[in-house]
């Protein structure tokens, strides 16, 4: 066998010193040594200057922000609020009104009112992504306000005079994005307008609830939910409690910690957490999940809840915000005030906040709950009805807004956002916030104004940062990357989400866009702490194509973004020190022409394919006006005429991209000339032969086998081009096959494999890798070929010699093919060739797939190492609803007795069932639907999973190694070889007997999981993956583990959670009136007829906050 492994090494080895032209392409460099010169990467100055420029971006934004928070407080001092205002004296552009117009159902079409609307033009504006009006603000307003509200119409008035602050703003600044006031009534102002992207279902954005509004209204929080759930809460009240529940848990941020528990005589957690957790987008679903599966039993008892809810709040041995501090209760009502224990935890200083919601139609004394809430700086709200659910649990971020306020200045600190997805278009953006205050006063000598007005922020797109870092001269495995304090990466190029549901931010921790181990633990810490550093490490890659795992060498510098709470950091492979730079300048100065006269140029032109081979160019913004195009002929065909009338040194071109591409342009067809033409291609069962470069060249001759090109054309998107610069030697590459595709047809296509190689340079003791150069086997032919070169034949025309067991000669994988099975595997485990004829249109598939036996075999004789890994941005299909009936879900049902007593329709609980009745034929899933589903998002159609992904690289085992699969009397032995200089693996086996040894199967696929995780239980064995979410064996790894080991992180530098002065005596005051049968009619009318009435508890908690009086 070894005698075979060495024939094989050398005929690839040869056809790759004959085609492959590594030597030759190494000449050439050297030959065109005039025309490029070698620059260095200096990781230290490269990452400070991009940390830099990121820092003056950001800054530009600060600034605008601060004249728009001073200019707001400003305008706000100086209003003059109005009880008598109405819509007519208000004009001002509402960004849902066309889509209003448009909808007959509406609302505001009903009542008329669009009097106050102006009516704009647009521009197609591809900054925004979208058509906008720069003379005007636009307002959205959400859909359970009403619009015609006092409190409104004063928010309305006072705030236009922004507009011209967002003119002027832009004016200094051309590349400012969407400047947003978000104001603490819920209204929105933004700038420039544009019309609203209407949902297809009720649109229920709320700027109060984006996370960006969040994180600058108020420091972080640590919350503890305490939920009743003894014998009184029942039906509609405890539907109500989990909905409130759930929408308590989205105005949390990733820089709060919360935990839910439920009690009656005790209390206990809700789900699997048993401390404070972070409230990131996964432990927030696995509360919500655990939610729904409370049940109402047993008697109250307010002391265990809160016991155990202070209990969670002193644990001081795990990771929590350390900042606000608080109790959420929700009951139906009780009379225990629990004053020993707000006597023994919290008193006399109240650290902590207590805040008590009385849920549901009932006729309970309310006191003790508006006790416990004012006796501890809390607020009391009530949710009567599931209409009072989303405004009444986002107040209370009123109340710990008071000390920032009352802070002043100090607490006038821009703040940067998670990534998430912008909600008008521009994509993934971060953004500044700053909080607004309310300066207003009764007279002098009164108390200071405690309120926040809202939160006025600037998007920065993500795309706008990544212009300001390298693109192409850290090479194809070179990158930066950035990461804020809880170590979400900002930058990062595996940071592409699938799907996005713009309501919760896009969080994708560092080590979980790379390969975690030891090294990048050590280097995100110190990334969070804000220090300098750097390292080279040993570490794993998964490949582009993520179907290979590689062992290789990085080298990580990184450096914090001053002002911000950023840190940068840049990765370069040691190869990715030196890079060329074209140096044109001798043909430029002879030609004053457009570069199409260009030497070299000429061989970009179509017309020279046929004899110089196709080129592909790489996609690249080579300069401004060139049109971009999916379609490469398209994209070089818009290059060529726009080369016609750039000169060299046009100012609109990237010169560094342009004179690279024209280089190698040159360098390549070099190649075609010295090696490629002379050669026979045929005579080694070739296919074609290519090069490709970090120019952006990718050449494949001949022209014809350019038909069958599949790889990608920009050459830094090319599994086969990075793999092959970060591995020695010659890295196969066989077709990728999905098993749930049918075979390769031989018959009708020619199939091929790639192999290839880099080309490493090394000019005055520097050394670089420019190039990559390979060859693409017939697969038939090959096949062919390799039984003969692992048989007894010398060559292919020799006859055949005839062996077998009783023989005196050796078996060979030729002539003994009914009984050895001879295979070539890739690193990765993927077949590449077999002596087995009917194999051949498996090429490309994991080895298990097709010999399970034998693939289990080399992973258990270390052969292969196993990686197990996570995708936490894959998509899935939503999974269809249980068949539950046509009712909507969690919608209390009356019996027969309550519609036969007359008290039960004169009670409030009739017109709260009618709400919840309206709501869900608006909303059919309000209580558990996916709120990307009901806002009507494009997105609605998929939902966030987690994709569970295992692949194989080769294990520690080097030398040839015979092995023994012990089947009883179905035992097969083995011989497996690794091929130097390759990524093969050489294994001859005997055939198996029986199928007696089909134990076990090892899996390369990708395994899609919904999120949340179910509740722990035992994990079945793996059986074979479908794609589909419903056969998923495991949910990634579980979150009730990984909680009990968290990441490192650190919470902002800033804390307003006290402040002595803070007037506490404004903390709720239930409002309660004696149920009229003639009120509850006309409004079950107004219900059956379709006519909702106008939300007022909105306006009646926000009244406090706009008016200038109070």
């Amino acid at each position: 066998m070894q005698h075979w492994a060495r024939r094989l090494e050398q005929e690839i080895d040869g056809v790759m010193r004959i085609f492959g032209g590594v030597q030759q392409l190494r000449e050439i460099y050297k030959d065109n040594r005039n025309l490029f010169e070698v620059q260095e990467n200096e990781p230290q100055k490269l990452v400070e200057k991009v940390a830099g420029d990121i820092e003056s971006l950001l800054d530009r934004k600060v600034q605008a922000l601060k004249r728009l928070a001073d200019a707001a407080e400003t305008f706000q001092k100086a209003h003059r609020w109005q009880d008598n205002i109405k819509e007519e004296d208000i004009m001002y552009y509402d960004a849902k009104a066309d889509a209003e117009l448009d909808d007959p159902e509406s609302e505001d079409v009903e009542r008329g009112s669009k009097s106050s609307t102006l009516r704009l033009d647009f521009i197609e504006d591809p900054n925004f992504k979208n058509k906008v009006n720069y003379s005007y603000t636009a307002v959205q307003i959400p859909t359970d306000i009403y619009k015609g509200s006092t409190v409104i119409l004063n928010e309305l008035n006072w705030t236009e005079a922004l507009e011209n602050v967002f003119i002027e703003n832009r004016r200094q600044d051309p590349t400012l994005l969407w400047q947003v006031f978000g104001s603490a009534t819920g209204v929105t102002r933004y700038y420039p307008a544009t019309s609203w992207r209407a949902p297809k279902k009720i649109d229920l954005y709320d700027v109060r609830r984006r996370p960006w509004y969040i994180q600058g209204a108020s420091s972080p929080k640590d919350m503890v939910i305490i939920v009743d759930v003894s014998g009184s809460v029942s039906g509609l009240t405890l539907k109500l409690m989990k909905t409130s529940v759930c929408e308590m848990l989205d105005t949390l941020s990733d820089d709060d910690f919360v935990n839910v528990a439920s009690f009656n005589e005790k209390a206990q957690p809700v789900s699997c957490f048993t401390h404070l957790v972070q409230a990131n987008v996964r432990n927030k679903k696995v509360f919500k999940e655990a939610v729904q599966g409370m049940v109402a039993k047993g008697t109250t008892g307010y002391k265990a809840g809160f016991e155990y809810a202070f209990d969670q709040l002193q644990n001081s041995n795990i990771t929590r915000a350390n900042c606000n501090k608080m109790i959420m209760m929700f009951t139906d009502g009780g009379e225990d005030r629990v004053q020993d224990v707000f006597e023994k935890y919290n008193w006399p200083n109240r650290t902590v906040r207590v805040f008590t919601f009385s849920v549901g139609q009932h006729n309970y004394d309310v006191t003790p709950l508006q006790w416990m809430a004012c006796t501890n700086k809390g607020y009391y709200f009530e949710i009567p009805s599931i209409g009072a659910i989303r405004i009444n649990t986002q107040e209370y971020l009123d109340v710990l807004g008071r000390p920032m306020v009352l802070a002043g200045k100090e607490a006038k600190q821009v703040q940067w956002t998670n990534v998430y997805e912008d909600a008008l278009g521009l994509g993934l953006v971060v953004t500044g916030t700053l909080p607004v205050f309310n300066l207003t006063q009764d007279g002098p000598g009164e108390k200071k104004n405690q309120l926040i007005l809202g939160v006025m922020g600037i998007d920065v797109a993500l795309n706008d940062i990544k212009r300001l870092t390298p693109n192409y001269t850290l090479g194809a495995n070179g990158y930066v990357f950035a990461i804020d304090l809880n170590g979400y990466v900002l930058l990062h190029p595996n940071l592409k989400p699938q799907t996005t549901n713009f309501r919760e931010p896009v969080t994708l921790d560092f080590l979980d866009a790379e390969l975690e181990d030891e090294n990048k633990e050590e280097i995100r810490r110190s990334m969070i702490d804000g220090s300098k550093g750097h390292r080279q490490i040993r570490t794993l890659v998964k490949s582009l194509d993520e179907r290979y795992i590689d062992e290789v060498t990085r080298n990580y510098t990184w450096v914090p973004i001053r002002s911000t709470n950023y840190s940068l950091g840049l990765v370069l492979p040691p190869y990715s020190t030196f890079y060329l730079q074209a140096n044109l300048s001798d043909q430029i100065l002879q030609v004053k022409l457009p570069i199409s006269k260009l030497k070299d140029f000429e061989f970009l032109l179509p017309s020279s394919f046929e004899s110089e081979g196709h080129v592909f160019i790489a996609p690249r913004e080579y300069c401004k006006d060139l049109n971009a195009s999916d379609n490469n002929t398209e994209f070089l065909k818009n290059f060529i005429e726009l080369m016609e009338k750039v000169t060299p040194d046009s100012k609109q071109c990237n010169n560094f991209l342009l004179h690279n591409l024209i280089l190698d342009t040159g360098i390549t067809q070099q190649l075609v000339e010295r090696v490629w033409r002379d050669q026979d291609l045929n005579t080694y069962s070739l296919l074609a032969v290519f090069a490709a470069t970090d120019g952006g060249i990718t050449r494949v001759f001949p022209n014809k086998a350019a038909e069958d090109w599949t790889e990608n054309p920009e050459p830094f998107n090319a599994s086969f081009y990075r793999r092959s610069l970060d591995n020695h030697g010659y890295i196969f590459k066989p077709p990728h096959q999905d098993t749930l595709l049918r075979p390769l047809e031989l018959e009708n296509d020619t199939v091929g494999v790639l192999v290839s190689t880099a080309v490493e340079l090394s000019l005055s003791g520097r050394t670089l890798r420019p190039a990559v150069v390979g060859v693409k086997l017939d697969l038939e032919a090959w096949a062919e070929k390799f039984k003969v070169l692992a048989s007894n034949r010398t060559h292919q025309d020799q006859p055949q010699k005839q062996c077998g067991p009783s023989s005196h000669c050796e078996m060979d994988c030729e002539v003994n093919n009914e009984d050895l099975l001879c295979v070539l595997i890739d690193d990765g485990g993927f077949l590449v060739l077999s002596n087995q004829n009917h194999q051949w249109d498996q090429v490309g598939r994991f080895f298990s797939e097709v010999d399970a036996n034998l693939m289990l075999a080399l992973y258990n004789n270390s052969f292969y190492t196993r990686k197990e890994s996570y995708d936490y941005q894959a998509a899935c299909a939503p999974q269809p609803p249980g068949n539950l009936g046509a009712a909507p879900r969690g919608v209390f049902v009356p019996t027969v007795a309550d519609f036969l007593n007359l008290a039960w329709w004169t009670s409030a609980a009739a017109w709260s069932l009618f709400q919840q009745l309206l709501y869900g034929l608006v909303c059919h899933s309000w209580f558990q639907a996916d709120p990307a589903e009901a806002e009507g998002s494009p997105e609605a159609r998929e939902s966030s999973c987690v994709m569970k992904q295992t692949q194989y690289y080769f294990g520690s085992v080097n030398a040839s190694y015979n092995a023994i699969i012990d089947c009883g009397n179905c035992s097969r032995l083995f011989h497996a070889q690794r091929l130097s200089n390759t990524n093969l693996l050489f294994v001859v086996a005997e055939k198996p007997l029986c199928s007696q040894c089909e134990a076990g199967r090892l899996l390369q696929k990708e395994t899609h999981c919904i999120l949340p995780p179910p509740p722990p239980a035992p994990r079945a064995p793996r059986a074979a993956a479908s794609l589909t979410p419903h056969s998923c064996p495991a949910d990634g790894p579980e979150q009730c583990e990984l909680v009990q080991r968290p990441r490192y992180r650190r919470g902002p530098h800033i804390c307003f959670d006290y402040n002595a002065t803070e007037d506490t005596s404004d903390c709720g005051r239930g409002a309660s009136f004696p149920p009229s049968l003639g009120v509850l009619v006309s409004l079950q009318l107004l219900l059956l007829l379709g006519l909702p009435p106008r939300p007022q508890p909105q306006v009646r908690a926000r009244a406090r906050a706009a008016s200038p009086r109070l």
